[in-house]
């Protein structure tokens, strides 16, 4: 049974917006473990000489971990946020 959502979904609700950028988080390293472990499948399945493969994997992790230090320290689940100008 998938996960059900007791109250209309709703960006204004605090406890929605966290589980949803914790979900967003999720699909995020889902998609970069993908990506990342198919290259470096097929660069060393076929002895490629992909130089650049070591950079970007590195890259996309870093990108990862500034999303992870975002939605755990950074982002605001108050119940009313503070607005942009």
């Amino acid at each position: 049974m998938p996960p059900r959502w007791p109250r209309k979904p709703d960006r204004k609700d605090p406890d929605y917006r966290k589980i949803d950028d914790r979900m967003n988080f999720a699909v995020h390293v889902a998609i970069a473990a993908t990506i990342n472990s198919g290259l470096w499948f097929f660069h060393i399945l076929k002895n490629t000489t992909w130089d650049w493969l070591p950079l970007f994997t590195a890259s996309w992790t870093g990108i990862v971990l500034v999303h992870l230090i975002y939605i755990s320290a950074i982002a605001n689940y108050s119940e009313t946020p503070p607005k942009s100008t």
